[in-house]
């Protein structure tokens, strides 16, 4: 099977060489089992030698782009930076990813590399992941594409993409089993020493609340449930600060910030818990208390649902200090 690794112009080194890596790891694995190397592993791009990381390196291709005629799976990093100045960087390779789907092949894009992917309109209709700080980003320029928010891995139609940082990992091992077997998959992850069942990245997604929205009254009302999560607070309350009748004031504010204000509260109160739990000596139950929240089991049951962790396994991952619980 051939795997073709697409090295961007500026890409981003530590996504480029894992897959790289990966494939090539698992084909001697795959001897030392007594088994037929599965992969042929190569660099493709739009120039022999290609900048990575503004510069910082420079990786060498092993065939241009633009001769690639099939491949079996065309593997697309996220590029270093500006999204917008990644994609003109590499425009020329746009039409290229197409021929070589239409032709055949599966392409798996890593972290923002969906935005490359979605460049070529083949996301349309489909599903994707990406990183989770570049998601509401990604929904306002692709409208069309339908993200899956926290999702680790998403595949539709032989498109495959991951979502941010070391989730890239996760395709790349679930590519892996999925092209020779378990058992070699089991290995690299122990070999790198990687989480192969991790299917979520809401544990590390930091809410920053939607803002590049034009309403500046809902901007007020943002504020307004930033500074004030710790209270109860209420649709009535929340519309009455700029004077709208509920119905038009839910409206107005899904439109503006892709949440209900419901939503929007709890993963506000959310994030300030995570904060709390990452460097604070507080119990769960005061911190519950301590971000407006007074039934336990509501607290835990929210929690869980937006970081894919109950605050007890939360603290234990992040906590900076060791506690008794």
């Amino acid at each position: 099977m051939l795997i073709s690794v697409f090295v961007p112009v500026h890409g981003v080194i530590e996504a480029i060489t894992p897959p790289f890596r990966s494939f090539n790891t698992a084909n001697e694995f795959l001897t030392a089992f007594g088994k037929d190397p599965a992969f042929k592993v190569e660099y493709v791009g739009l120039s022999e030698y290609v900048p990575a990381n503004n510069g910082e390196y420079t990786i060498k291709t092993d065939r241009l782009l633009k001769d690639v005629k099939a491949t079996d799976l065309l593997i697309i990093p996220p590029t270093f930076g500006d999204t917008n100045k990644g994609i003109e960087a590499n425009a020329e390779a746009i039409p290229y990813f197409k021929k070589l789907y239409e032709n055949g092949a599966s392409l798996a894009s890593l972290c923002i590399g969906a935005f490359l992917l979605a460049e070529t309109g083949l996301l349309n209709g489909k599903k994707c992941s990406t990183h989770w700080a570049h998601i509401e980003e990604f929904k306002e320029k692709y409208p069309e594409v339908e993200v899956e928010d926290g999702a680790i891995i998403t595949e539709h139609e032989n498109i495959y993409s991951s979502g941010g940082a070391s989730s890239l990992w996760n395709l790349v091992l679930y590519l892996i089993e999925k092209y020779s077997d378990r058992e070699t998959a089991v290995m690299i992850s122990k070999y790198f020493a990687l989480d192969i069942g991790r299917d979520s990245q809401s544990q590390f997604a930091i809410f920053r609340g939607q803002r590049t929205h034009e309403d500046e009254e809902i901007q007020i009302v943002q504020d307004y449930i930033e500074a004030h999560y710790e209270d109860k607070i209420t649709i009535e309350s929340l519309a009455n600060l700029i004077s709208t009748s509920r119905r038009t004031f839910e409206r107005r504010f899904k439109v503006a910030t892709n949440n209900t204000p419901i939503e929007y509260t709890q993963r506000v109160r959310i994030e300030a818990a995570k904060k709390f739990f990452e460097a604070s000596r507080k119990n769960v139950s005061e911190i519950m208390f301590d971000v407006g929240y007074t039934d336990t089991k509501a607290f835990r049951d929210i929690f869980k649902k937006i970081t894919g962790l109950t605050p007890i396994e939360y603290r234990n991952k992040f906590a900076k200090m060791a506690y008794e619980v």
